[in-house]
């Protein structure tokens, strides 16, 4: 098959790796894949965005940077359309951005199966978070583009896939047809996680923690558990973010900043290794329709997982089987969990046997899924004919 993917990615982070694992585990099965996203993605260094974006931030704020946005979409409609006339797809995948219809408007053309890949419902996540001015624009811009891939009279055959069931349910609500809406969750390689090989001396546990640190994560409630509880626990967190400083501020004064360690930004191939040294893996807190891509690598690495006890990580985490679920609402309950862990290494090593058990079971990894998508792709393509763009 032969997968056009179209993107407006504009850093390298957590998105970036779900693009390149992607594309990488459809040319390993044999599918040629052609990706057309904007020029400033190969500007950005890992974990950062590139100083073109960075600049027209500052220079557009507010409703003028979402209408750029906007318009973004003609250069972007071409540059798709130039590429589809010579590499002549059988399929267009998308990663979702809000105000981004250029993989829409192709499919639309074409005739060509269209593959939306929706990780958080944008609109919702802008306004709350991130200052959204265009608030019904962005609504509807989104909704535009779930419907042209997961309503049959769009045109096209074609499919919304959601990271989770919760999100799922989201986009039902919009009015998409059910069946074309599937839920693929993130994944792994697996290759890259070999068990971890017993401490060679007695040393105290490790709690671990991998991803952008940010205030939301929760991870103020470890520090502070740390500081109260009676146990020799450390926490290494993997990543950097603008929470890292108050972070650090609040161990200090605490008196555990010799227990708390940050390692700043680590490349993701290195991952594996960094998550080998944790004995517990934490989740403390996550938005209610997202798939973590840690909670994979914590599976892939056999960790003892901590992690709240909300329906979009009961898809793929079973409280007492592969982690310990806590409930969110109860301040107590994440150390609990902790702690029981903490003095219990035979249920960390029973956990996280079962965990990577799991992923494996249920095939957690980016080749699985690539190959998922492509079957439902050629299903949906089956009796269609595409035509030339206009």
């Amino acid at each position: 098959m032969r997968i056009l993917y179209s993107h407006r990615i504009q850093s390298h982070d957590g998105m970036s790796v779900h693009l390149e694992e992607l594309v990488a585990a459809f040319r390993q099965l044999g599918h040629e894949v052609e990706v057309v996203g904007p020029g400033f993605y190969a500007e950005a260094g890992f974990g950062g965005e590139s100083r073109t974006v960075a600049l027209l931030r500052r220079l557009l704020p507010g409703a003028a940077g979402e209408l750029a946005e906007l318009a973004y979409n003609l250069p972007a409609y071409r540059r798709l359309r130039r590429t589809c006339r010579t590499f002549r797809p059988d399929l267009i995948y998308e990663r979702a951005n809000l105000f981004y219809l250029a993989g829409a408007w192709l499919a639309r053309c074409t005739g060509l199966p269209y593959f939306l890949e929706v990780n958080s419902p944008l609109a919702e996540e802008r306004s709350r978070h991130g200052g959204l001015k265009l608030r019904a624009l962005a609504r509807a811009a989104e909704r535009y583009t779930w419907r042209q891939a997961a309503n049959a009279e769009a045109g096209a055959a074609g499919c919304v896939l959601a990271v989770t069931e919760v999100l799922r349910q989201r986009i039902l609500a919009a009015g998409c047809t059910p069946e074309r809406v599937r839920v693929v969750p993130n994944g792994v390689v697996l290759e890259r996680f070999c068990p971890a090989p017993e401490p060679a001396g007695p040393r105290p546990p490790v709690l671990g923690f991998v991803g952008f640190v940010r205030d939301w994560h929760g991870l103020d409630a470890v520090i502070r558990g740390l500081a109260r509880e009676e146990n020799p626990a450390g926490l290494v967190v993997v990543g950097e973010g603008p929470a890292r400083a108050g972070l650090e501020a609040l161990a200090a004064s605490l008196g555990v900043a010799e227990r708390v360690r940050f390692t700043g930004l680590v490349a993701h191939e290195q991952v594996p290794e960094a998550v080998a040294g944790f004995d517990i893996a934490l989740q403390p807190r996550v938005v209610e329709y997202a798939s973590p891509l840690k909670i994979f690598d914590y599976m892939a690495a056999e960790r003892a997982i901590v992690a709240p006890d909300q329906p979009n990580i009961r898809e793929v985490l079973e409280h007492e089987r592969t982690a310990l679920l806590f409930d969110p609402a109860r301040p107590d309950a994440m150390w609990e969990a902790i702690a029981r862990l903490l003095g219990d290494a035979a249920l960390r090593r029973r956990l996280g046997a079962a965990a990577r058990a799991e992923l494996e079971r249920r095939d957690f990894t980016w080749r699985g899924n690539a190959g998922r998508i492509v079957a439902w792709a050629q299903a949906s393509s089956a009796g269609t004919t595409a035509h030339e763009p206009a």
